[in-house]
């Protein structure tokens, strides 16, 4: 009897489960899934956790709880620090694997586009632990203003940085947390002050959607007071500073937090492995998402740059890292049982975002909504795709009390000596 090809996956998302979810099926496979954390994340949520709708197990489930009917599929919490493609090896911490086929999930990290020094003033949100940071000093700010109420307009000052969906997303809810959930919990201030400054390098805000989803998320922000900058590049950031080049003038802005919302880049994993890489650190692969010269190595989602039709590579969404670590697993089995394979195609099922309560914009099929309407397909479409069952049901009970209730009941500052 032949002995069972040994795939890995490197990475527990979107992209990775996915893969591991459709190769677990086929019985003359093991599969070996290694992630540096011990859960799955389902990273569009995170800015809830940031803004204390949600708490991280609303959003996060074990990876052990999602594959333990998975019988040929052994789980390893670890960090690959190297990879070894002519070898077929992989190395870990303290030891080395060798594999037949290998998926790369691994994902992306925030990018300062060079300017690292910035990360020391500025949190980005990329897993739990930036969003619980955010949400720490988020909440603290309100602390210190209720103790310092002299100080009230220094301290409530947020500066959210990248107008995609995320920097859209947590501007929206920073608004509501404050002028909506919390105004009556204090007695010294108004929070309802507070003051949301979103900056933006380009014309319009969400890029990549229609246009007039773009004006429509700009004018509905404003309306629930948060200030657009548009054509705004940041050209340094220092303690609770932003310093900002425009077409109507520099200018200098305060702030109490400042969020980074304006980039993301693979993880170091692919440069240090002497892949091909863009200027984003992501592998360039081929259409069949695999490398040129090592064809048994698939490299997914985040962490790949696969050109689409126009010749861009495809965006950073949950979508793209699914279909393709389907099609990566498909593509193995095929593979191994000497079949031909297919180029992969991605199948845009369309953007969405949203700007708070009953308001959102999404476009699908070459149609647009927005308000209401909008916001209910993306609540609808957000819970479809959380994994796990106890998961959907604790998000969608939070959702229905905080609508009803206006409430946020994940407010815990977890470090209270900042203060």
């Amino acid at each position: 009897m032949n002995e069972k090809k040994h795939i890995i996956v490197i990475g527990a998302g979107f992209g990775g489960l996915q893969a591991v979810q459709k190769l677990s099926k086929n019985k003359d496979v093991r599969i070996t899934l290694i992630d540096r954390t011990n859960h799955h994340l389902f990273q569009p949520l995170l800015y809830q956790i940031a803004t204390a709708v949600l708490s991280p197990a609303d959003i996060g489930i074990p990876t052990r709880s999602l594959t333990d009917q998975m019988k040929n599929v052994t789980v390893l919490m670890d960090e690959v620090t190297g990879i070894d493609k002519d070898s077929k090896k992989i190395y870990l911490h303290e030891k080395e694997m060798f594999y037949d086929y290998l998926i790369i999930a691994t994902g992306a990290k925030t990018s300062y586009f060079g300017h690292t020094e910035w990360k020391k003033y500025s949190l980005g949100l990329k897993n739990i632990f930036d969003a619980l940071r955010i949400r720490n000093k988020l909440l603290i700010s309100f602390e210190k203003a209720e103790n310092h109420p002299e100080r009230s307009e220094e301290l409530l000052k947020y500066i959210i940085i990248g107008g995609g969906p995320t920097g859209v997303e947590i501007a929206g809810s920073i608004a509501e947390l404050s002028h909506s959930i919390i105004n009556n919990d204090f007695r010294n201030i108004d929070t309802r002050k507070a003051k949301i400054i979103l900056i933006e390098g380009g014309s319009d805000l969400l890029s990549t959607f229609d246009r007039r989803l773009s004006v429509y998320t700009k004018k509905r922000l404003e309306k629930r007071g948060v200030e657009v900058m548009l054509n705004t590049r940041v050209m340094n950031i220092e303690d609770k500073t932003v310093f900002t080049k425009s077409p109507f003038g520099d200018k200098i802005l305060s702030g109490e937090l400042i969020i980074w919302a304006a980039g993301v880049e693979a993880v170091p994993l692919n440069a240090n492995s002497g892949f091909n890489v863009d200027r984003q650190k992501r592998a360039v692969v081929n259409e069949f998402c695999s490398l040129n010269e090592y064809p048994d190595v698939f490299v997914i989602g985040d962490a790949a740059d696969f050109k689409g039709k126009d010749g861009k590579p495809l965006p950073g969404v949950s979508a793209v890292a699914m279909q393709q670590g389907r099609y990566a697993a498909a593509t193995i089995i095929r593979k191994i049982k000497g079949k031909s394979i297919e180029p992969f195609r991605y199948i845009n099922k369309g953007n969405m975002a949203t700007i708070g309560r009953k308001d959102a914009v999404a476009e699908i099929s070459g149609f647009s909504f927005t308000g209401i309407f909008a916001w209910l397909l993306w609540l609808f479409v957000h819970l479809f795709y959380q994994v796990g069952f106890k998961n959907k049901v604790s998000i969608l009970i939070t959702w229905i009390w905080s609508y009803y209730t206006f409430g946020a009941s994940a407010r815990l500052i977890q470090n209270p000596d900042d203060i």
